[in-house]
């Protein structure tokens, strides 16, 4: 406990991080009227926040609270007890450096593997920022329902154990967001990293016009890669089964809402990764992610060959290419080591 909290006052809370996701993780904050700091890269956006309580570039459909405080400037943050970080996977390391050390709760909200060395992004967050304590929030959430106050839940996974998880539940629970305790901080990540690269196969199977049979069967064989890499790396199948694995799953194979999945399904309709990547304003994780799992999986002696046809298709392979690989694997037992 800080010692704002133990005096009874509001913990004070920053969001790194104005994209969707973030301007929604601060929305939701500020709806108990507790002040919250948020910080964006961009300098026409924090403007823009701050006069027209708008986010017109990521989350235009919401109308933010008036004691959410926009800044580009980290140092603003340094007084916080609690920040939550939204950065892209493959900034974050940069982005946590110029945050100056302070013992605090530190958030991870973003999914993915960094690039390059093969790391979650805990170990990351505990380098790059090693007086803080971390957490790691995930679970389905698309931001535009969070923003709206719409009922959700997640896993918020704590390194710190039961002690944190009494830092920061009250912190972030809200009657319509609902975090479920954990201790098993790689299953949470492992499940965020992995269903991104999942979505984009949705995707694609949407894209090709393949049906519905065809997304289910590749989401439940999705799952057994998931838990088999999960495995591998320390998680428990427990952690994969709940709201930051399967329920994450279920929802970004689901929908044209989730950034991966619309990818997908635009490179099933013919599109190039390369042109679609570049279009992009916002960052569909699973398609930095995608090579660095494959190459984990490979070095982990682990199957996951779904995983193996989303990079491919990255590369430019064509996607009725890949497809029929993948349902020409030879025939095997459902349950087992290999996929």
């Amino acid at each position: 406990m800080t010692r704002r909290q133990a005096q009874g006052e509001q913990a004070s809370v920053g969001v790194i991080g104005a994209g969707a996701w973030g301007t929604a993780l601060a929305q939701m904050l500020a709806s108990d009227g507790r002040e919250v700091v948020l910080w964006a890269l961009e300098a026409e956006l924090v403007e823009a926040i701050n006069r027209d309580h708008r986010n017109p570039l990521y989350l235009p459909s919401a109308e933010l609270a008036q004691n959410i405080t926009a800044t580009g400037d980290l140092a603003d943050l340094a007084h916080c007890d609690t920040i939550l970080a939204v950065t892209p996977a493959q900034h974050l390391a940069r982005v946590l450096g110029g945050l100056g050390r302070a013992p605090r709760d530190l958030v991870l909200c973003s999914k993915g593997i960094e690039a390059g060395s093969g790391r979650l992004m805990n170990h990351v967050a505990s380098e790059a920022a090693p007086d803080s304590a971390v957490a790691v929030l995930s679970g389905p959430t698309f931001a535009h329902e969070v923003a709206a106050g719409l009922p959700t839940a997640v896993t918020l996974a704590c390194s710190g154990g039961e002690a944190q998880w009494d830092r920061i539940a009250p912190v972030i629970a809200r009657p319509s967001f609902r975090p479920y305790y954990s201790d098993d901080v790689t299953g949470a990540e492992i499940g965020g990293a992995v269903k991104n690269v999942l979505a984009i196969a949705c995707g694609v199977v949407d894209g090709l016009g393949l049906g519905q049979n065809a997304r289910a069967a590749l989401i439940a064989r999705g799952y057994a890669e998931m838990l088999r890499f999960g495995e591998a790396l320390g998680a428990r199948a427990e952690t994969l089964a709940g709201l930051c694995g399967l329920g994450d799953l279920v929802l970004t194979c689901s929908s044209t809402a989730s950034r991966n999945f619309s990818l997908g399904k635009a490179l099933g309709e013919g599109g190039s990764a390369t042109e679609l990547m570049a279009d992009r304003r916002t960052v569909a994780e699973g398609a930095h992610t995608a090579p660095v799992l494959r190459e984990l999986a490979r070095t982990h002696a682990v199957e996951m060959p779904i995983v193996e046809a989303v990079s491919a298709l990255l590369e430019g392979a064509s996607p009725k290419a890949v497809v029929s690989a993948l349902l020409n694997r030879p025939l095997r037992a459902e349950s087992g080591p290999a996929g």
